[in-house]
């Protein structure tokens, strides 16, 4: 179903990217009206349609989610007829997506100097571990090495403890990165007529979250883990309540907050280490010591809810249960209900954003089947006869 008043509406994309980081970047893409285009094929699908123990799932959740709203057709593109409609696909399109290592789409023939021969003003994404250029730029990498070598992983976790892996959280954040630089290369074009190629480094993403740390590291300083701690509030963290697994996460501003907090727990505090800011961050430790020891025969939801009413910043850490079940979250279609012939009734993520003056976007169609777009593509918008078609599956260019 296309959307015609979608922010993105008439923009086609045709999409190489895998996995997951290239694929959350088409995804956030089309939930925003854009036509994608995915190809594949039975000999390389996309790694994710199948389990993939690595992200601890047996099923294909993970593709559910980064495939919603996208076409499929297949295309072996080790063919070189298959190159050649590739070439047609990206001649009707306004952006080609992918996320190979560097220098496999100039082999095949579809670098960004070849596609910008046959489409002027194509935009190009090229989303990689680290990057089109440079001395690293031919390793390959998954969302764990991007926190880790990015630093990511290094500031993540406790002081005393190692680093924290960081997983999808790294896939999807370089996706959104890669989504808006590929609106603002779109942007770009829409004012000059020229093409762009946008080279965006996952890598390069988790170093962009960390310019405090950097910053502290130029000047001689060693930056260390900070776990639940900040640097300028205190009590600030995630502590434990009388109910298994419901952790009650607490940020205290300034002084009035702390006594707020003080008098709803029905507490006295004449430390004056704790008396100002300053000392309570100085002394972060003890203060997260009271906190534990207070807060251990509470009930969380109902501390949180009482401490949000009298301003002071504090909820339950919710578990999945608690957003599946939110009506805040439904509300806003922020969570949507989905079903296809094969699917039963489930919940999937829609789009994080609304627009007031447009159709609704989001998810629009579930997971594509491999290959069931093929008529459309093929025939309506490529032209390709039934008995061409039938020629190029028989002799596995389209495969």
């Amino acid at each position: 179903m296309k959307l015609a008043n979608a922010p993105l509406a008439g923009v086609r994309i045709a999409d190489f990217t895998i996995h997951a980081a290239g694929p959350f970047c088409t995804h956030m893409l089309s939930q925003l009206g854009a036509e994608c285009i995915k190809i594949e094929s039975l000999t390389r699908p996309d790694a994710f349609r199948k389990p993939h123990a690595v992200y601890g799932r047996m099923s294909a959740a993970t593709f559910d989610q980064v495939s919603a709203n996208k076409l499929s057709v297949r295309l072996n593109l080790k063919h070189p007829e298959a190159v050649e409609l590739a070439k047609q696909l990206v001649s009707i399109s306004d952006i080609t997506a992918e996320s190979f290592r560097p220098g496999v789409m100039n082999r095949l023939g579809l670098g960004f100097e070849d596609l910008r021969k046959i489409k002027t003003d194509i935009v190009m994404l090229s989303l990689s571990s680290c990057g089109q250029s440079g001395p690293d730029s031919h390793f390959a990498g998954y969302a764990p090495l991007f926190g880790a070598w990015g630093g990511l992983g290094s500031m993540t976790g406790y002081s005393d403890g190692p680093p924290v892996e960081m997983r999808h959280v790294m896939d999807h954040s370089a996706g959104l990165h890669a989504a808006v630089a590929t609106m603002a290369a779109l942007h770009q074009r829409r004012r000059t007529g020229l093409a762009q190629h946008v080279d965006l480094a996952a890598r390069e993403v988790a170093s962009a979250m960390i310019g405090d740390a950097l910053i502290q590291a130029s000047v001689g300083d060693t930056p260390v883990r900070p776990g639940n701690g900040d640097l300028a509030m205190s009590p600030h963290g995630v502590y434990a309540t009388s109910q298994p697994d419901r952790w009650l996460t607490l940020a205290v501003r300034n002084d009035s907050e702390w006594h707020r907090l003080l008098q709803l727990l029905g507490r006295e505090c004449n430390d004056q280490r704790f008396a100002t800011a300053q000392g309570r961050v100085q002394y972060r430790e003890e203060i997260d010591l009271l906190l534990t020891q207070w807060l251990a025969n509470c009930n969380g939801d109902d501390i949180a809810k009482r401490l949000q009413q009298v301003g002071v910043c504090a909820h339950i850490s919710w578990n999945m249960q608690d957003i599946a079940s939110d009506p805040h979250l439904r509300a806003r279609k922020a969570l949507v209900e989905v079903s296809a012939v094969d699917i039963p009734p489930r919940l999937a993520v829609g789009a994080p954003a609304q627009f007031g003056r447009t159709d609704e976007v989001g998810i629009r169609s579930l997971t594509p089947a491999l290959g069931q777009d093929e008529d459309y593509v093929f025939g309506d918008l490529l032209g390709l006869t039934s008995a061409q078609r039938a020629d190029f599956q028989a002799r596995e260019v389209i495969l």
